[in-house]
Protein backbone atom coordinates (compact mmCIF):
# COMPACT_ATOMS: atom_id res chain seq x y z
CA UNK A 1 0.00 0.00 0.00
CA UNK A 2 1.53 3.13 -0.88
CA UNK A 3 2.36 6.11 1.34
CA UNK A 4 -0.13 9.03 1.84
CA UNK A 5 1.79 11.22 4.50
CA UNK A 6 5.60 10.81 5.43
CA UNK A 7 6.91 12.73 8.52
CA UNK A 8 11.05 12.78 9.03
CA UNK A 9 12.38 14.09 11.90
CA UNK A 10 10.34 17.57 12.53
CA UNK A 11 10.91 19.84 14.78
CA UNK A 12 8.65 23.31 15.00
CA UNK A 13 10.60 25.67 17.71
CA UNK A 14 8.86 29.60 18.78
CA UNK A 15 10.06 32.14 20.74
CA UNK A 16 8.44 33.35 23.58
CA UNK A 17 7.28 36.98 24.46
CA UNK A 18 6.79 40.28 22.12
CA UNK A 19 7.98 39.40 18.88
CA UNK A 20 6.96 42.43 17.05
CA UNK A 21 4.86 45.69 17.89
CA UNK A 22 3.09 45.30 14.85
CA UNK A 23 3.67 48.34 12.96
CA UNK A 24 7.15 49.37 12.15
CA UNK A 25 6.51 52.72 14.95
CA UNK A 26 6.16 50.41 17.42
CA UNK A 27 8.90 48.29 16.95
CA UNK A 28 11.11 51.51 17.08
CA UNK A 29 9.63 52.91 19.98
CA UNK A 30 9.97 49.86 21.91
CA UNK A 31 13.46 49.24 21.25
CA UNK A 32 13.88 53.32 21.75
CA UNK A 33 12.60 52.23 25.17
CA UNK A 34 15.35 49.25 25.70
CA UNK A 35 18.09 51.37 25.10
CA UNK A 36 17.05 53.72 27.43
CA UNK A 37 16.40 51.13 30.08
CA UNK A 38 12.78 52.11 30.33
CA UNK A 39 9.50 49.44 30.49
CA UNK A 40 8.01 48.09 27.54
CA UNK A 41 5.71 51.27 26.41
CA UNK A 42 2.97 48.57 24.87
CA UNK A 43 3.25 46.28 27.70
CA UNK A 44 -0.08 45.68 28.87
CA UNK A 45 -0.48 46.25 33.19
CA UNK A 46 0.18 43.08 35.06
CA UNK A 47 2.08 41.27 31.82
CA UNK A 48 5.32 42.52 33.24
CA UNK A 49 6.87 39.57 33.78
CA UNK A 50 6.34 39.01 30.02
CA UNK A 51 9.70 40.59 29.73
CA UNK A 52 11.50 38.27 31.31
CA UNK A 53 10.47 35.55 28.33
CA UNK A 54 11.82 37.86 25.89
CA UNK A 55 13.66 35.90 23.60
CA UNK A 56 13.27 32.38 25.22
CA UNK A 57 12.45 29.63 23.29
CA UNK A 58 10.30 26.60 23.39
CA UNK A 59 10.34 23.36 20.95
CA UNK A 60 6.67 22.79 19.96
CA UNK A 61 7.94 19.34 18.00
CA UNK A 62 11.00 17.41 18.35
CA UNK A 63 12.00 15.01 16.18
CA UNK A 64 9.10 13.35 15.42
CA UNK A 65 8.60 10.44 12.65
CA UNK A 66 5.91 8.68 11.53
CA UNK A 67 4.13 7.53 8.08
CA UNK A 68 0.23 6.80 7.68
CA UNK A 69 -0.66 4.64 5.06
CA UNK A 70 -3.44 5.06 2.28
CA UNK A 71 -6.68 4.74 3.28
CA UNK A 72 -5.88 4.96 6.93
CA UNK A 73 -7.53 6.61 9.37
CA UNK A 74 -4.89 7.54 12.17
CA UNK A 75 -5.39 9.01 15.85
CA UNK A 76 -3.45 11.67 17.70
CA UNK A 77 -3.92 12.12 21.03
CA UNK A 78 -2.20 14.06 24.24
CA UNK A 79 -2.75 16.40 26.84
CA UNK A 80 -3.62 19.95 25.74
CA UNK A 81 -0.12 21.77 24.75
CA UNK A 82 2.16 18.85 23.45
CA UNK A 83 2.05 19.58 20.15
CA UNK A 84 -0.74 17.89 18.46
CA UNK A 85 -2.47 20.98 16.53
CA UNK A 86 1.09 22.25 16.05
CA UNK A 87 1.72 19.04 14.14
CA UNK A 88 -1.61 19.19 12.02
CA UNK A 89 -0.85 23.31 10.88
CA UNK A 90 2.67 22.04 9.42
CA UNK A 91 0.89 18.78 8.01
CA UNK A 92 -1.68 21.61 6.11
CA UNK A 93 1.03 24.05 5.50
CA UNK A 94 -0.05 26.94 7.61
CA UNK A 95 3.16 26.68 9.55
CA UNK A 96 6.36 25.90 8.20
CA UNK A 97 8.38 23.00 10.04
CA UNK A 98 12.48 24.28 11.59
CA UNK A 99 13.73 21.03 10.17
CA UNK A 100 12.61 17.80 8.62
CA UNK A 101 10.81 16.67 5.73
CA UNK A 102 7.39 16.20 5.24
CA UNK A 103 6.16 14.31 2.03
CA UNK A 104 2.38 14.14 1.20
CA UNK A 105 0.81 11.94 -1.82
CA UNK A 106 -2.11 14.17 -2.78
CA UNK A 107 -5.03 17.05 -2.06
CA UNK A 108 -5.13 17.79 1.85
CA UNK A 109 -8.57 19.45 3.29
CA UNK A 110 -7.79 20.64 6.91
CA UNK A 111 -10.26 21.53 9.60
CA UNK A 112 -8.20 23.16 12.34
CA UNK A 113 -10.53 25.82 13.84
CA UNK A 114 -14.19 26.70 13.96
CA UNK A 115 -14.53 28.16 10.59
CA UNK A 116 -10.76 28.11 9.21
CA UNK A 117 -10.25 30.37 5.85
CA UNK A 118 -14.08 31.83 5.87
CA UNK A 119 -14.72 35.46 5.74
CA UNK A 120 -17.21 36.18 8.08
CA UNK A 121 -18.83 38.97 6.06
CA UNK A 122 -19.43 36.65 3.05
CA UNK A 123 -22.38 34.06 2.88
CA UNK A 124 -22.50 30.81 3.69
CA UNK A 125 -22.81 30.23 0.15
CA UNK A 126 -19.99 32.61 -1.06
CA UNK A 127 -17.67 31.07 1.38
CA UNK A 128 -18.50 27.57 0.10
CA UNK A 129 -16.97 28.36 -3.33
CA UNK A 130 -14.42 30.25 -1.91
CA UNK A 131 -13.30 27.72 0.70
CA UNK A 132 -13.59 25.40 -2.52
CA UNK A 133 -10.96 27.31 -4.82
CA UNK A 134 -9.08 27.34 -1.87
CA UNK A 135 -8.72 23.68 -1.53
CA UNK A 136 -7.61 23.69 -5.62
CA UNK A 137 -11.38 22.51 -6.81
CA UNK A 138 -13.13 24.10 -10.15
CA UNK A 139 -16.11 24.89 -10.27
CA UNK A 140 -18.23 22.23 -11.45
CA UNK A 141 -16.92 20.46 -8.55
CA UNK A 142 -18.08 23.14 -6.37
CA UNK A 143 -21.57 22.97 -8.02
CA UNK A 144 -21.57 18.68 -7.76
CA UNK A 145 -21.20 18.79 -4.22
CA UNK A 146 -22.99 21.76 -3.25
CA UNK A 147 -26.24 20.88 -2.02
CA UNK A 148 -24.94 17.71 -0.43
CA UNK A 149 -22.83 20.24 1.74
CA UNK A 150 -25.67 22.54 2.44
CA UNK A 151 -27.29 19.27 3.67
CA UNK A 152 -25.47 18.15 5.37
CA UNK A 153 -24.31 20.97 7.31
CA UNK A 154 -28.54 21.57 8.06
CA UNK A 155 -27.83 25.58 7.21
CA UNK A 156 -30.41 25.78 4.29
CA UNK A 157 -32.32 28.25 5.90
CA UNK A 158 -29.46 30.42 6.05
CA UNK A 159 -27.13 29.44 3.16
CA UNK A 160 -27.51 33.20 2.00
CA UNK A 161 -27.07 34.85 5.25
CA UNK A 162 -23.61 36.28 6.11
CA UNK A 163 -21.63 33.71 8.48
CA UNK A 164 -20.85 36.14 11.23
CA UNK A 165 -24.42 35.91 12.40
CA UNK A 166 -23.98 31.82 12.59
CA UNK A 167 -23.81 30.41 15.86
CA UNK A 168 -20.37 28.38 16.40
CA UNK A 169 -22.46 25.54 15.99
CA UNK A 170 -23.56 26.62 12.42
CA UNK A 171 -19.99 27.49 11.56
CA UNK A 172 -18.18 24.36 12.45
CA UNK A 173 -21.09 22.06 10.42
CA UNK A 174 -20.56 24.04 7.56
CA UNK A 175 -17.13 24.23 7.77
CA UNK A 176 -16.48 20.29 8.39
CA UNK A 177 -18.91 19.54 4.98
CA UNK A 178 -16.99 21.45 3.16
CA UNK A 179 -13.51 20.22 3.53
CA UNK A 180 -15.50 16.88 3.83
CA UNK A 181 -17.56 16.77 0.52
CA UNK A 182 -15.11 18.68 -1.47
CA UNK A 183 -13.18 15.20 -2.49
CA UNK A 184 -9.76 15.56 -0.15
CA UNK A 185 -7.21 12.46 -0.80
CA UNK A 186 -6.22 13.38 3.32
CA UNK A 187 -8.90 14.70 5.75
CA UNK A 188 -7.24 16.35 8.56
CA UNK A 189 -9.43 17.20 11.36
CA UNK A 190 -8.60 18.84 14.70
CA UNK A 191 -10.42 19.01 17.60
CA UNK A 192 -13.50 20.64 16.28
CA UNK A 193 -16.20 18.78 16.92
CA UNK A 194 -16.92 19.40 20.07
CA UNK A 195 -18.78 22.53 19.23
CA UNK A 196 -21.05 20.52 17.66
CA UNK A 197 -24.28 18.44 19.42
CA UNK A 198 -24.20 14.88 19.81
CA UNK A 199 -26.27 13.76 17.00
CA UNK A 200 -24.01 16.21 14.71
CA UNK A 201 -20.43 14.69 16.00
CA UNK A 202 -21.77 11.09 15.09
CA UNK A 203 -22.86 12.67 11.85
CA UNK A 204 -19.54 13.96 11.30
CA UNK A 205 -17.79 10.62 12.67
CA UNK A 206 -19.71 8.48 9.93
CA UNK A 207 -18.66 10.87 7.47
CA UNK A 208 -14.82 10.78 8.44
CA UNK A 209 -15.53 6.66 8.60
CA UNK A 210 -17.30 6.81 4.63
CA UNK A 211 -14.03 8.77 3.37
CA UNK A 212 -11.78 6.40 5.20
CA UNK A 213 -13.92 3.31 3.31
CA UNK A 214 -13.69 5.27 0.14
CA UNK A 215 -10.01 4.34 0.11
CA UNK A 216 -8.69 8.36 1.70
CA UNK A 217 -6.87 8.99 4.59
CA UNK A 218 -7.96 10.17 7.59
CA UNK A 219 -5.63 12.29 10.26
CA UNK A 220 -7.84 12.85 13.35
CA UNK A 221 -7.26 14.77 17.06
CA UNK A 222 -9.36 14.79 19.93
CA UNK A 223 -9.66 14.67 23.40
CA UNK A 224 -12.47 11.68 23.02
CA UNK A 225 -10.77 8.29 23.15
CA UNK A 226 -14.24 6.87 22.27
CA UNK A 227 -14.40 8.81 19.04
CA UNK A 228 -10.50 7.82 18.25
CA UNK A 229 -11.24 3.87 19.29
CA UNK A 230 -13.95 3.67 16.92
CA UNK A 231 -12.65 6.17 14.09
CA UNK A 232 -8.78 5.18 13.89
CA UNK A 233 -7.11 1.76 14.00
CA UNK A 234 -3.98 3.16 14.73
CA UNK A 235 -2.38 6.17 17.28
CA UNK A 236 0.05 8.59 17.90
CA UNK A 237 0.68 9.50 21.81
CA UNK A 238 2.24 12.79 21.27
CA UNK A 239 3.44 14.88 24.40
CA UNK A 240 5.76 17.69 24.80
CA UNK A 241 6.44 17.49 21.30
CA UNK A 242 7.79 14.23 21.14
CA UNK A 243 5.73 10.49 19.92
CA UNK A 244 5.69 8.91 23.17
CA UNK A 245 3.94 5.61 21.70
CA UNK A 246 2.15 4.56 18.99
CA UNK A 247 0.37 1.26 17.43
CA UNK A 248 -3.23 0.26 17.43
CA UNK A 249 -5.68 3.10 19.10
CA UNK A 250 -6.49 -0.02 21.84
CA UNK A 251 -2.90 -0.10 23.24
CA UNK A 252 -1.81 3.74 22.78
CA UNK A 253 -5.35 4.58 23.85
CA UNK A 254 -5.15 2.48 27.25
CA UNK A 255 -1.75 3.18 27.57
CA UNK A 256 -2.36 7.48 27.37
CA UNK A 257 -5.32 6.73 30.02
CA UNK A 258 -3.41 4.96 32.74
CA UNK A 259 -0.51 7.80 32.92
CA UNK A 260 -2.83 10.66 32.70
CA UNK A 261 -4.51 9.79 35.70
CA UNK A 262 -2.42 10.84 39.41
CA UNK A 263 -2.77 7.76 40.70
CA UNK A 264 -5.43 5.66 42.50
CA UNK A 265 -7.10 5.49 45.41
CA UNK A 266 -6.53 7.64 48.85
CA UNK A 267 -4.89 11.01 48.36
CA UNK A 268 -1.95 12.38 46.01
CA UNK A 269 -0.55 15.78 45.57
CA UNK A 270 -2.14 17.62 41.97
CA UNK A 271 0.41 19.84 41.84
CA UNK A 272 1.83 18.34 38.51
CA UNK A 273 -1.38 17.33 37.48
CA UNK A 274 -2.74 17.87 33.35
CA UNK A 275 -4.33 21.20 33.20
CA UNK A 276 -6.36 23.13 30.32
CA UNK A 277 -4.98 26.75 30.39
CA UNK A 278 -6.24 29.01 33.36
CA UNK A 279 -7.28 32.88 32.39
CA UNK A 280 -7.65 33.45 36.01
CA UNK A 281 -5.07 33.67 39.16
CA UNK A 282 -6.15 33.19 42.41
CA UNK A 283 -6.51 29.38 43.44
CA UNK A 284 -4.36 26.36 42.44
CA UNK A 285 -5.76 22.51 43.35
CA UNK A 286 -2.72 21.56 45.29
CA UNK A 287 -4.05 18.05 46.35
CA UNK A 288 -6.88 15.40 47.12
CA UNK A 289 -8.12 12.48 49.74
CA UNK A 290 -10.96 10.33 49.10
CA UNK A 291 -13.10 9.91 52.28
CA UNK A 292 -15.47 7.23 53.56
CA UNK A 293 -18.49 7.26 55.07
CA UNK A 294 -17.29 7.14 58.12
CA UNK A 295 -14.28 10.60 57.16
CA UNK A 296 -11.68 7.59 57.15
CA UNK A 297 -8.98 7.43 54.07
CA UNK A 298 -10.58 4.68 51.19
CA UNK A 299 -8.77 3.67 47.87
CA UNK A 300 -12.14 2.35 46.52
CA UNK A 301 -16.01 3.34 46.24
CA UNK A 302 -18.33 1.24 46.67
CA UNK A 303 -21.20 0.78 43.73
CA UNK A 304 -24.09 2.66 45.55
CA UNK A 305 -22.16 3.28 48.58
CA UNK A 306 -21.09 6.84 50.20
CA UNK A 307 -17.57 8.44 49.57
CA UNK A 308 -16.14 12.53 49.69
CA UNK A 309 -13.90 13.64 47.23
CA UNK A 310 -11.38 16.46 49.70
CA UNK A 311 -9.70 18.87 47.65
CA UNK A 312 -7.47 21.08 49.12
CA UNK A 313 -6.95 24.24 46.86
CA UNK A 314 -4.41 27.28 48.14
CA UNK A 315 -5.60 30.69 47.85
CA UNK A 316 -3.44 33.48 47.41
CA UNK A 317 -6.37 36.50 47.38
CA UNK A 318 -10.01 36.73 48.46
CA UNK A 319 -12.31 35.71 45.92
CA UNK A 320 -16.32 35.24 45.75
CA UNK A 321 -18.46 34.24 43.12
CA UNK A 322 -16.44 30.93 42.89
CA UNK A 323 -18.59 27.87 41.00
CA UNK A 324 -16.99 24.48 42.15
CA UNK A 325 -17.84 21.49 39.16
CA UNK A 326 -16.83 17.95 38.85
CA UNK A 327 -16.66 15.83 35.65
CA UNK A 328 -16.72 11.97 35.56
CA UNK A 329 -15.54 10.07 32.54
CA UNK A 330 -15.37 6.24 31.86
CA UNK A 331 -12.32 4.34 31.36
CA UNK A 332 -12.05 5.31 27.69
CA UNK A 333 -12.47 9.07 28.40
CA UNK A 334 -16.49 9.05 27.44
CA UNK A 335 -18.45 11.92 29.72
CA UNK A 336 -20.45 10.22 32.11
CA UNK A 337 -21.70 13.34 34.21
CA UNK A 338 -21.01 17.06 34.29
CA UNK A 339 -22.08 18.93 37.87
CA UNK A 340 -21.58 21.90 39.60
CA UNK A 341 -22.54 23.61 42.70
CA UNK A 342 -25.53 25.62 40.66
CA UNK A 343 -26.70 22.53 39.66
CA UNK A 344 -27.76 20.67 42.54
CA UNK A 345 -29.46 24.36 43.87
CA UNK A 346 -25.93 25.86 45.86
CA UNK A 347 -24.87 28.62 46.57
CA UNK A 348 -21.41 30.03 45.12
CA UNK A 349 -18.55 30.38 47.38
CA UNK A 350 -16.69 32.84 48.71
CA UNK A 351 -13.05 32.11 49.71
CA UNK A 352 -10.34 33.40 52.30
CA UNK A 353 -6.38 33.66 51.27
CA UNK A 354 -4.87 30.38 52.37
CA UNK A 355 -5.52 26.41 51.84
CA UNK A 356 -9.16 25.77 51.25
CA UNK A 357 -10.80 22.32 51.81
CA UNK A 358 -13.68 21.36 49.31
CA UNK A 359 -16.17 18.24 49.97
CA UNK A 360 -17.89 17.11 46.93
CA UNK A 361 -20.00 14.49 48.68
CA UNK A 362 -20.79 11.28 46.60
CA UNK A 363 -24.37 10.52 47.51
CA UNK A 364 -25.03 6.27 46.31
CA UNK A 365 -22.76 6.27 43.68
CA UNK A 366 -24.17 5.52 41.03
CA UNK A 367 -21.83 3.59 38.82
CA UNK A 368 -20.72 0.16 38.04
CA UNK A 369 -17.53 -1.56 39.41
CA UNK A 370 -14.57 -0.18 37.20
CA UNK A 371 -12.04 2.79 36.52
CA UNK A 372 -13.61 6.19 36.28
CA UNK A 373 -11.65 9.84 35.93
CA UNK A 374 -12.57 12.78 37.46
CA UNK A 375 -12.18 16.56 36.43
CA UNK A 376 -12.50 19.25 38.65
CA UNK A 377 -12.74 22.82 37.89
CA UNK A 378 -13.37 26.23 39.34
CA UNK A 379 -14.39 29.26 37.61
CA UNK A 380 -16.24 32.69 38.33
CA UNK A 381 -19.36 34.08 37.11
CA UNK A 382 -18.48 34.82 34.01
CA UNK A 383 -16.81 31.40 32.97
CA UNK A 384 -13.66 32.04 33.67
CA UNK A 385 -11.22 29.32 35.18
CA UNK A 386 -9.09 29.78 38.24
CA UNK A 387 -8.04 25.82 37.86
CA UNK A 388 -9.63 23.33 35.78
CA UNK A 389 -7.77 19.23 35.97
CA UNK A 390 -8.54 17.14 32.80
CA UNK A 391 -9.21 13.55 34.58
CA UNK A 392 -6.47 14.02 37.13
CA UNK A 393 -7.77 11.73 39.74
CA UNK A 394 -8.95 8.30 39.17
CA UNK A 395 -11.45 6.50 41.26
CA UNK A 396 -12.13 2.69 41.32
CA UNK A 397 -15.43 1.60 42.19
CA UNK A 398 -16.33 -1.76 43.37
CA UNK A 399 -19.36 -3.68 44.40
CA UNK A 400 -19.13 -5.45 47.73
CA UNK A 401 -22.95 -5.51 48.32
CA UNK A 402 -24.94 -8.36 49.75
CA UNK A 403 -26.95 -10.50 47.28
CA UNK A 404 -24.86 -7.84 44.63
CA UNK A 405 -25.97 -8.85 41.17
CA UNK A 406 -23.06 -10.65 39.42
CA UNK A 407 -22.37 -8.55 35.83
CA UNK A 408 -22.80 -11.02 32.76
CA UNK A 409 -18.77 -11.64 32.08
CA UNK A 410 -17.25 -10.83 28.72
CA UNK A 411 -19.93 -8.70 27.97
CA UNK A 412 -20.06 -4.24 28.30
CA UNK A 413 -22.65 -3.78 31.20
CA UNK A 414 -22.07 0.05 31.14
CA UNK A 415 -21.19 2.25 33.54
CA UNK A 416 -24.29 3.33 35.39
CA UNK A 417 -25.47 1.65 38.22
CA UNK A 418 -29.63 1.73 38.52
CA UNK A 419 -31.20 0.41 41.43
CA UNK A 420 -34.36 -2.09 40.11
CA UNK A 421 -35.90 -4.79 41.45
CA UNK A 422 -37.25 -8.15 39.07
CA UNK A 423 -40.80 -9.62 39.91
CA UNK A 424 -42.53 -12.39 38.40
CA UNK A 425 -46.48 -13.44 38.50
CA UNK A 426 -48.15 -16.16 36.37
CA UNK A 427 -51.77 -15.03 35.35
CA UNK A 428 -53.49 -17.16 38.23
CA UNK A 429 -51.72 -15.17 40.73
CA UNK A 430 -51.96 -12.02 39.72
CA UNK A 431 -55.96 -12.68 39.54
CA UNK A 432 -56.07 -14.08 42.84
CA UNK A 433 -53.81 -11.22 44.08
CA UNK A 434 -56.38 -8.31 42.62
CA UNK A 435 -59.43 -10.26 43.75
CA UNK A 436 -57.71 -9.78 47.71
CA UNK A 437 -57.21 -5.95 47.18
CA UNK A 438 -53.44 -6.41 46.66
CA UNK A 439 -52.74 -2.55 46.34
CA UNK A 440 -49.14 -2.80 45.15
CA UNK A 441 -50.79 -5.36 41.71
CA UNK A 442 -52.76 -2.50 41.78
CA UNK A 443 -50.73 0.06 41.20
Amino acid sequence: MSTAISVEHISKQYRLGQIGGGTLAGDINRWWARLQNKEDPYLKIGDAERIQNEGETIWALRDVTFQVEKGRSLGIIGRNGAGKSTLLKILSRVTAPTSGLIKVNGRIASLLEVGTGFHPDLTGRENISLNGALMGMSNSEIKKNFDAIVDFAGVGDFIDTPVKRYSSGMYVRLAFAVAAYLDPDILIVDEVLAVGDAAFQKKCLGKMGDVVQDGRTVLFVSHNMNAILSLCKSCLWVDQGKIVDSGTSQQVVGSYLQQMSSGKGSRGSLAAAPRFKKNLQGLDVVEYELLGEHSETITEVNTGGLATLRLVCQVSRPLSGVVAAINFFDASGHLLNRTNNRTVGQADFNLPVGRNHLDIRLQEVPLLPGVYRLSVAFQDSSAGYYDWLDQAIELEVVDRRENSIRLIPDVDNGSVYIPISFEMSNTREVTNRLANGDEKVIR
